[in-house]
């Protein structure tokens, strides 16, 4: 009886733990698309750039990037990702929340300097990949619905 349990617990000593997901994640995305409310401007809707996501709980979330804009502009910004409602499913997460950032780089709003948004964001998450869909309202120019894809990468 000895023996067995000193060699399950040899075994158990040198097995891999089970895999489990580390506690803070690290994304990183390569921009958005986004389709505008208003078709009559001239929007770019391929904003490519690089961004940065870092959860140490899934509810809570740090981002930072810098992406060409709507305007044909570079825009920063870095801000916080709450993400209150998780519906985990079997290999799927869905959640919803809002993003709280200051962002610049737009010259028809504040002359290009940073100010502060909130945006509406769903997000879904499978294994390594996932997607933001987020709402930009804006209320001069024209809002929009973009599509932030992103790679698990710790």
């Amino acid at each position: 009886m000895l023996r067995r349990l000193a060699l399950a617990a040899g075994i158990l000593a040198f097995t891999p733990a089970a895999a489990e997901e580390p506690r803070t994640q690290v994304w990183l995305n390569p921009g958005m698309l986004s389709q505008h409310f208003k078709h009559d401007q001239d929007y770019r809707e391929t904003n490519y750039g690089l961004g940065l996501e870092v959860f140490p709980q899934p509810e809570h979330g740090l981002i930072a990037g810098s992406l060409i804009n709507s305007n044909h502009e570079r825009s920063r910004y870095v801000g916080y990702l709450w993400r209150p409602l998780q519906l985990p499913e079997k290999r799927v997460t869905y959640s919803a929340g809002l993003a709280f950032a200051v962002i610049d780089g737009y010259s028809n709003t504040r002359d290009g300097r940073a100010f502060p948004i909130a945006l509406p964001t769903l997000s879904v998450e499978y294994g390594r990949l996932g997607a933001h869909l987020i709402l930009i309202p804006h209320p001069k120019n024209a809002s929009a619905i973009a599509l932030q894809l992103r790679l698990r990468v710790w």
